[in-house]
């Protein structure tokens, strides 16, 4: 299974997460119902994956992601930008929506 360095971002565009995770489908799940309500990416509603890395082994992964946390916005806005130009949430499809409503439901 491939380690992922992924960046997550609001509606606006404005706000920036950096993570790393073994498991992008599960994680960004995550972040977009919200499980952890004191999260950063709950607190600024970062919920569209913009951009991601796949690495073999978590060293690789988490060097990675301390590289991309320490360069400044205007980096990771080029960065985004090279393959994603036009922001789009990579993982629109990723996820039937009944899956929302079902874990808002029974995650009580």
């Amino acid at each position: 299974m491939p380690y992922c360095v992924y960046m997550m971002t609001n509606l606006g565009n404005t706000v920036l997460y950096v993570g790393v995770t073994n498991n992008l489908e599960s994680r960004v799940f995550d972040h977009k119902v919200k499980r952890d309500l004191r999260a950063f990416t709950a607190r600024y509603n970062c919920s569209k994956l913009v951009y991601y890395e796949e690495y073999e082994n978590i060293e690789n992964a988490i060097h990675r992601e301390k590289q991309l946390k320490k360069y400044h916005r205007a980096w990771k806005i080029e960065l985004i930008e090279k393959s994603n130009p036009t922001w789009n949430d990579l993982s629109a499809n990723w996820y039937d929506p009944n899956e929302f409503e079902l874990f808002k439901k029974f995650d009580k």
